[in-house]
């Protein structure tokens, strides 16, 4: 089984790089931690930019069921379909996340920490820097 726990980090000034954390686990054994940089992104979008980039990682495991632990309701909620955005690139984002998800045949599970304070504290000790 592969767990991974991903977060995008948006700046608060524009033109300025996006950093992409995550973590991979197999069988509670990191195997792989990255942080990456990448250009500016618009805030509403650095989280679907991140959850992407982490399925590019993890195409090297599609023959293990996967967790994607993340913390961030309106990205579940976006992949799942089931928001009331009308945001023209959340919407487009929302959608090329769900065309990656199901290149991987139902294998991957997205899971939302936000609302379980345990959880949560997990995710974000894992992907301190």
């Amino acid at each position: 089984m592969i767990k991974a726990y991903v977060v995008g980090i948006s700046t608060h000034y524009e033109n300025e790089d996006i950093e992409i954390r995550y973590r991979i686990y197999k069988d509670q054994e990191l195997v792989c931690e990255k942080s990456i940089f990448q250009e500016f992104k618009k805030p509403l979008v650095v989280s679907h930019v991140a959850l992407l980039t982490l399925l590019k990682e993890l195409e090297k495991y599609t023959e293990y069921e996967i967790t994607i632990v993340i913390n961030d309701a309106a990205l579940n909620e976006q992949i799942r379909g089931t928001s009331k955005t009308k945001n023209k690139d959340v919407l487009k984002m929302a959608n090329i996340v769900r065309e990656e998800l199901n290149k991987f045949k139902g294998s991957v599970t997205v899971k939302d920490v936000s609302g379980n304070p345990a959880e949560l504290m997990e995710w974000n000790d894992i992907l301190q820097p």
